[in-house]
């Protein structure tokens, strides 16, 4: 592993090299915990994340591809784990109030199964591609691009637009 370092590394020398490893994905982090989350959720779950990958890095092996869908499957049994144990409120975002469409499509992305919402999230919302959305999902790209294709099916449904 690229990532490894020598038993006679300090410990800072190991935190500033995760730290520059996982620099460059925070906010896909963020983005998809508060996604799946609330919005005031997604820094403790981004550092639950975070605590959870660093305990696990030498767990990760780069043959098997790139950190980042590594990270969003801890981030989103993260976020799985702290909408479980935490009571949730109906509450919409006062930055949406202003768009009604927006309240619409997220009332109706609420509706989709949770692995279609997942698979939504990671593809539009965090912008990952089909392969890095199945990396993180654990599935074959072919059920990506089906579970995709649902959503937006179920989607058109719900939000009226059958054309």
């Amino acid at each position: 592993m690229s990532h490894e370092l020598e038993r006679s590394e300090s410990t800072e020398d190991r935190a500033a090299a995760f730290d520059a490893w996982i620099r460059p994905h925070l906010r896909a982090m963020a983005n998809l915990a508060a996604r799946m989350t609330s919005y005031d959720d997604r820094d403790d779950v981004v550092q639950e994340a975070l605590v959870r990958a660093w305990r696990k890095w030498s767990t990760y092996d780069a043959s098997r591809g790139e950190p980042l869908p590594w990270l969003l499957a801890i981030t989103a049994d993260r976020a799985r784990r702290r909408r479980r144990h935490t009571p949730t409120l109906e509450l919409v975002d006062a930055a949406y109030e202003a768009n009604h469409a927006d309240i619409d499509l997220e009332r109706a992305i609420a509706k989709l199964s949770a692995r279609q919402r997942l698979a939504v999230d990671l593809y539009y919302f965090v912008g990952l591609d089909v392969a890095a959305t199945a990396a993180v999902m654990g599935c074959s790209t072919g059920t990506v691009k089906s579970t995709l294709s649902d959503a937006r099916s179920r989607l058109r449904t719900l939000l009226g637009d059958d054309s």
